[in-house]
């Protein structure tokens, strides 16, 4: 299965501690045989909101495939290590997929969408033909 990752580390900490923290998390992601696609530190950045007394924080974004348990196990840590104020992992759906359920969709729209007009002109027809006899008897 396919995943991102996001964590936040304290503002406090100096590149070589976030750079130590990104080496546990990655060899934690590959001791499980998972596969690091994307890796990216996005230095400090404001926060939305106070998170334990912290304006700002260190974010680091991951990309990884790999099974269910290391997900499991990423977040251990990340609850045990104070130096991380905040995580959220998130599995990723394949594209291809939600493509496909997306075009299916469209279609099925677009049939409902032609057959509405025919019937429309059918009921017109029956209604001009109706005129046309009304018309023809007042005239005689």
């Amino acid at each position: 299965m396919s995943y991102e990752c996001t964590f936040i580390c304290s503002p406090e900490l100096d590149s070589t501690k976030i750079e130590d923290l990104v080496a546990k998390v990655s060899k934690i992601i590959e001791t499980a045989e998972g596969k690091i696609k994307n890796l990216q530190q996005l230095g400090k950045r404001k926060l939305a909101y106070n998170i334990k007394k912290f304006r700002e924080g260190n974010y680091v974004y991951v990309e990884f495939d790999a099974n269910g348990s290391v997900v499991l196990s990423l977040e251990n840590f990340f609850k045990v290590n104070d130096d991380v104020i905040r995580f959220l992992t998130v599995k990723v759906e394949e594209k291809k997929k939600k493509a496909v359920k997306k075009t299916k969709v469209v279609e099925k729209k677009q049939e409902v969408a032609v057959e509405a007009p025919v019937e429309e002109k059918k009921e017109e027809e029956t209604v001009n033909a109706e005129s046309a006899d009304i018309s023809d008897t007042t005239t005689k």
